[in-house]
């Protein structure tokens, strides 16, 4: 059978609506003219034109959290400069600005995941959240002793430990499907392990260990058979590739905006209208309710009822910024950067002595999230020796030690890329592991 493309496997199309602040790129451009583009897209960050430690910084770490371009920072700057105030469509002018603002963010994100209505998404703090959200408000009125949570071994410990607590406290049952060698979701495992007591299926669109990108359209037709929902954990998706919900017929999707380029605090979870309705609030406090009396209230609709106390309104403004800013570069240029990056690492990375790479090998399959272990080296020592030349990398568990055990580990090393990467640094990086492998057999 065909592989699936990056794009296939995300299934779905952004919208264009939002004004750019850059002239926009395309996708199929020669290699020659995406190495030019992400060269200046990189200007547009002013973090990475630092120093570390002596060296021009080398950024490898944005599966934990991407840097923010200056559109991002200067939006952030002219909402508090100009319009912060408590929202509010009817009351004085700061005010209408602010909720303007935060409910135009709203429709930019329902844009950008081809959502059917902007009130399907709600604001949270993050990915974290908006899974909790789902457990909270969704799970504990829905799922009875017996019912069953199916989850996969390469969790991150966020899509992991809300379903565990939430089985605890209504005697449902936790089940895992496995992943073959390189990480991927077992189908057959799963599908073994779907039954008509199946009640909800959660898995991650990208594992953060792995980089591999799970064919999530298949996978929530799969869960239709047999009735169950589909949440979908996109934090490590949505960065990189389209994401369509109506394409991919799932239930609900979460992810955050710092691993695009918005700023921390802020997560959307998407879910059905119908679910929304359904679910209860798992918070109470102003904005979610009105006609609030001492025995009585009346809860607000959709993602409103969902949004207790101040909201944090600079962070979607913050978040439809980023939005605009990948928007304005172009998704078929970011894939095709993003491509050339991965197909680079896995030359450099892979002839490395003692050096044991997690997940595929294919670079069609991946995203541009290189873990790994180094014979003799503890990871911890790898991020040190890395740093020391100005590279930062990540090191420990990544939050999903059933993966790594999987893999036969119990930590790794993550060197993780996005728009802003560059060939030269990954070089960096193979030469840096290099050293340290050379002054260990010296």
């Amino acid at each position: 059978m065909r592989a699936l493309t990056r794009r296939e496997l995300g299934k779905g199309a952004l919208g264009v609506w939002l004004a750019p602040f850059a002239p926009a790129a395309t996708a199929g451009v020669p290699a020659a003219t995406s190495a030019i583009s992400a060269k200046q897209w990189r200007d547009d960050f002013p973090v990475l034109k630092q120093q570390v430690n002596g060296q021009p910084l080398a950024y490898l770490d944005s599966a934990a959290t991407t840097q923010r371009p200056t559109a991002v920072i200067q939006a952030l700057v002219d909402y508090y400069s100009r319009d912060n105030a408590n929202p509010s469509g009817t009351l004085h002018t700061l005010a209408r600005r602010a909720y303007e603002r935060y409910e135009e963010a709203r429709a930019a994100v329902a844009a950008f995941i081809h959502a059917k209505d902007a009130q399907e998404v709600v604001w949270t703090r993050g990915t974290t959240e908006a899974i909790n959200l789902v457990a909270s408000a969704w799970g504990q009125g829905e799922l009875r002793p017996g019912d069953e949570i199916l989850l996969t071994i390469a969790e991150h410990s966020s899509n992991l430990l809300p379903w565990r607590l939430l089985a605890e406290r209504t005697g449902a049952v936790v089940r895992f499907v496995g992943v073959d060698d390189d990480g991927r979701i077992d189908l057959a495992d799963l599908d073994a392990k779907l039954s008509s007591r199946t009640r909800l299926f959660a898995f991650g669109h990208v594992s953060n260990v792995a980089g591999y990108l799970n064919p999530a359209a298949e996978i929530c037709a799969r869960a239709r058979r047999t009735g169950a929902l589909v949440l979908i954990d996109a934090a490590q998706s949505v960065p990189h590739v389209p994401l369509d919900v109506q394409a991919l017929d799932c239930d609900f999707v979460a992810f955050s905006s710092h691993k695009m380029l918005g700023p921390m605090g802020v997560g959307v979870l998407w879910a059905r209208a119908p679910l929304l309705e359904r679910m209860r609030p798992y918070q109470a406090g102003s904005n979610m309710a009105h006609e609030v009396d001492i025995g009585s209230c009346t809860l607000e609709t959709g993602a409103r009822k969902f949004g207790a106390g101040t909201p944090n309104v600079s962070g979607p403004v913050g978040l439809a910024a980023a939005i605009r800013y990948v928007e304005s570069i172009g998704r078929g240029a970011i894939e095709e950067h993003e491509a050339r990056i991965t197909r680079h690492a896995l030359s450099r990375l892979t002839d490395i002595p003692g050096l044991r790479l997690f997940g595929p090998r294919e670079p069609e399959h991946r995203l541009p999230v290189f873990s790994f272990s180094i014979t003799g080296h503890a990871p911890l020592d790898v991020v040190r020796h890395l740093d020391a030349r100005g590279i930062a990398v990540r090191a420990g568990d990544l939050s999903a030690l059933p993966l790594l055990k999987r893999f036969g580990a119990t930590a790794a090393v993550r060197a993780s890329c996005y728009c802003y990467t560059q060939t030269e640094e990954i070089d960096r990086l193979a030469h840096g592991l290099r050293e340290l492998v050379e002054e260990t057999h010296a």
